[in-house]
Formats: C-alpha cells, sequence, structure tokens
C-alpha cells in the first residue's frame, strides 16, 4: 500500500485527489511560469481533518504545500517537493460578527472582499485590500500579511489580527493569543504566523478586529509629465498634516497595458487617462472619513501640493461608478503585464521620500542591464511593484546570472535606501536567493532556529523563505 491509499483510508478517499487533471490545476499560482505538480491534493472540511491530514504526513516524512486562492507573487503555494497540496477553500465560513466588541471569526479560506462586504453592511471595516481581494483568501493573506491600498492609512493584515486557530506540523491544534485588545502573556505566537508563509502552521480559523466604517471617500487623479515630479510629490503631502487613505503611483506603460489589454469598459477610463501627450505618471489620492467639509478641505490642500510640483492635470471622481472603474484600472495593472509578457515581480519598499531615488535607480539598473520595467504601487508608504519586462533580452540573459545581478542592485539599492526586498508579497520561491542582501547569517540562523523548532521534520512548504 502507497502512502496515499494510506492516507485515503484514514481520512476518506471523498477528500483526496489524484487525477492528473485537477493536480495540474494546483502545480502554479500567479507568479511567473512555474510549475511543480503535487502527488495529491487533499481538500480538508474542517480542522480535525487537517490536523489528521499534517499528523499523517509528518510521521511518514512527506511534504505539504498550504494552498489559498492560489494568488500569490512569490511561489509560495507551489509544491516544488510533490507531496500533499493542502487546499483550504473549503474553508468558506464566516463564523461571527461580534458589532458590540468589533470583531469577527471567520475561517481561512473566506475570500477578501467577501468578508469586507459582509463587514461593511453592519457599518464596520476590515481595512486590508490586497489588488486580488476579489479572489484571495485571508489565510493568504495572513501567510503573508498582506496590504493594499490602505494600508497607507489603516495598516497591513498583521494590524488586525488578534487570535488564530493554528493546526502545527504534528497535527497539535492551538489557539495563538487570546480575542482581547490587549494581550501581554509570554511570547506572541499570533504575529509570529503573520507573513510566516504556511512554514510553521497551517491556520484554520482567524479572530480579527475591525473599525468604524467611514461615511464618505474622495477621490483624485493627477497626472504629471515627470515620473520625478510625482515620486516627490509623496512625501510632500504628508508634511502638510494630511493622512490620505490611498495613495498609488502609477507610471505609463502600466496603463498601457490595462489600455491595451483589459476590457472594453476600461478602455474609455484609460483612453482619458492616456489623451494627454506627454503625461508619464500618475498618483491616485484618496481620503476618507466622516466628515465632508473636512475631506474638501484636505483635497484643497492636496492639489496646492500637487501644483505646486507640475502636476498637468488633476481630476475629481464625481460618483462610486467613476472611483471604482479608475481603482479597477489600477487593480488590473498586474494581471495584464502577467497575462501579456514574460515577467518578474519584484516587491521593493523604502521610506517614501526615498522613492524618487528609487525610481530613478530602478530605471538606470534596468539601462545597464538591459531590461524594460513597468513600475506602479502604494507611493505613501514607499512599496514600489517592479515587474521586469524580457523584452529584447536573450533566453540566456532572462534565465541565467545577467538578470539575476540586475536584480540584486535593486535589492542592494533597497537596503541603501533604508528598504527591504519585500513589502507584502513576501519571499517564498522566487525571493529566497536575495535573503542575504538585506538579512545576516544570525538573522536567518534565527528564523531557521524558529522554523525547527515547530517542523523538526521539515515537511511544511518546504524549499521556501531560504535556500
Amino acid at each position: 500500500m502507497n502512502w496515499i491509499e494510506s492516507l485515503e483510508k484514514i481520512v476518506g478517499k471523498e477528500i483526496v485527489f489524484t487525477d492528473p487533471k485537477l493536480l495540474s490545476n494546483y502545480a502554479s499560482d500567479y507568479t511567473e511560469d512555474i510549475t511543480c505538480p503535487p502527488e495529491a491534493v487533499v481538500i480538508p472540511r474542517n480542522t480535525e481533518e487537517v490536523s489528521t491530514v499534517l499528523s499523517f504526513c509528518n510521521e511518514k516524512k512527506i511534504p505539504v504545500t498550504p494552498r489559498g486562492a492560489g494568488t500569490g507573487l512569490s511561489g509560495g503555494s507551489i509544491p516544488v517537493r510533490g507531496g500533499v497540496s493542502l487546499s483550504m477553500e473549503k474553508f468558506d465560513r464566516i463564523l461571527a460578527i461580534d458589532e458590540q466588541n468589533f470583531q469577527a471569526t471567520v475561517e481561512s479560506g473566506v475570500i477578501n472582499d467577501h468578508f469586507q462586504s459582509a463587514v461593511k453592511e453592519k457599518g464596520l471595516f476590515y481595512p486590508p485590500d490586497p489588488a486580488s481581494k476579489g479572489s484571495c483568501f485571508l489565510g493568504g493573506n495572513i501567510a503573508h500579511s498582506s496590504g493594499g491600498p490602505k494600508a497607507l492609512k489603516y495598516g497591513t493584515t498583521k494590524d488586525y489580527v488578534l487570535n488564530l486557530e493554528v493546526v502545527l506540523p504534528n497535527g497539535n491544534i492551538i489557539w495563538t493569543g487570546s480575542d482581547t485588545l490587549k494581550n501581554s502573556t509570554g511570547y506572541n505566537f499570533t504575529q509570529l504566523f503573520l507573513g510566516s508563509e504556511g512554514t510553521l502552521g497551517i491556520v484554520t480559523k482567524i479572530v480579527f478586529k475591525l473599525l468604524p466604517l467611514p461615511k464618505h471617500d474622495l477621490l483624485m487623479l493627477a497626472k504629471f509629465d515627470s515620473i520625478e515630479d510625482a515620486c516627490k510629490t509623496v512625501p510632500q503631502i504628508f508634511t502638510q498634516g494630511i493622512q490620505p487613505s490611498a495613495l498609488e503611483l502609477m507610471e505609463r506603460n502600466a496603463i498601457e497595458f490595462v489600455h491595451n489589454h483589459g476590457s472594453e469598459s476600461q478602455k474609455s477610463v484609460t483612453q482619458n487617462m492616456l489623451s494627454k501627450e506627454g503625461t508619464e505618471a500618475f498618483l491616485l489620492i484618496e481620503v476618507d472619513g466622516n466628515d465632508m467639509e473636512s475631506l474638501f478641505s484636505d483635497c484643497e490642500k492636496i492639489n496646492e501640493v500637487l501644483e505646486s510640483n507640475n502636476t498637468s492635470e488633476v481630476q475629481f471622481a464625481d460618483s462610486s461608478d467613476q472611483k471604482e472603474r479608475i481603482w479597477q484600472i489600477r487593480r488590473n495593472i498586474g494581471e495584464m503585464v502577467k497575462l501579456h509578457s514574460i515577467f518578474k515581480e519584484e516587491d521593493t519598499v523604502v521610506k517614501r521620500a526615498n522613492l524618487p531615488k528609487l525610481m530613478t535607480g530602478v530605471k538606470a539598473i534596468g539601462n545597464e542591464y538591459h531590461f524594460e520595467s513597468v513600475c506602479y504601487g502604494h507611493a505613501g508608504d514607499g512599496n514600489l511593484h517592479i515587474n521586469i519586462i524580457k523584452g529584447s533580452m536573450s533566453d540566456e540573459q532572462w534565465n541565467g546570472k545577467h538578470l539575476e545581478e540586475g536584480i540584486r542592485k535593486i535589492f542592494r539599492l533597497c537596503k541603501k535606501l533604508g528598504g527591504t526586498i519585500s513589502g507584502e508579497h513576501g519571499i517564498g520561491l522566487v525571493q529566497k536567493k536575495y535573503m542575504n542582501e538585506v538579512l545576516t547569517d544570525t538573522h536567518i540562523k534565527l528564523m531557521k532556529g524558529i522554523k525547527q523548532t515547530f517542523d523538526p521534520n521539515g515537511i511544511l512548504n518546504p524549499d521556501k523563505i531560504w535556500e
């Protein structure tokens, strides 16, 4: 009897799948063009089944790769050693929304946008909103401590997690903390799992804290003939005492990808954005709150800053439909680049005042190493997504040390500018070779020690984060 038959006998054939066509669906995620099929896909229905699967696999030393919606960009859910792809797609229930305590308890397979909509109906607010919010799972957001545009004002996933139900690699089930706003009881296991990329345990339930829902928001779109002017505008907005809820940067070629490959409904928006010849960059600026007069005042101050930095045009979204259409352009950039180019995406982050230096450096490195780049991202918190496009590069240059050294130069520049190599996408499979650019041997040794404590047999998401 092979191990798959043994597993089927223990947990039931109805949750274990080995059909090759289905396995191929779990062999990749949104990361570049990397495919590694598992030997079996297991789709548990409850925490006890997750525990049974992990206990079995730990005893037999079978690799287990946790999988959410597969929207990750660092290869975290790719089963590079085969074994089991353990999908959390059945964990899709919102268990409770506590309106008195501003909390919610959910399973880890709930889609981010579904959760946001459910709490919004009760006048509550869950801010983290990654571009893939319409499909990504909250458990995956935990794994990468995901952010999104509203992280600028409200913080990332890690700022909203109170407690986690986690199945450890040996099958033990724990709650990591407590459902209270304060907890100073020993080590903070809850935060340890935030950003751990499924290497320490599998999250099955999450207790989130929530906020009151802001009543109003206003959205501005500013055009610039110079990307340097757009970048240097960003910190100046904050020095006026204004805290935007989102502040996004998009360069022209990012909008062109959406215009050339997006839907017909998007073309009218992008056509307007690209209509002015010479426009090279855009800032998307949102403010939110409960006092509309105060928000208008903020927008007037922002407009003064924009004009002092040579903006060529400023537009205000005048309806909720127009706001959503503009936001959809921003969210679709990454997908359009992925579908219509050969690319590698880097998730850099620096102090926001250093964003102009980062952008200038990225373009200079691209010229040196002969690659094009499409840059966009969360300018307000210095988080720039750099899509490196193969373009005319040879296969040898693209797949060899040539491009790797160019990427290393970008990461060295990030470190020099007070930043690091990932703001929200994680390290996973594709960034692990660059960890030594920003972490010392001591850092990595300590992290590996934590991994060894939780997962001594190394079964859980192997070959991720470190070489």
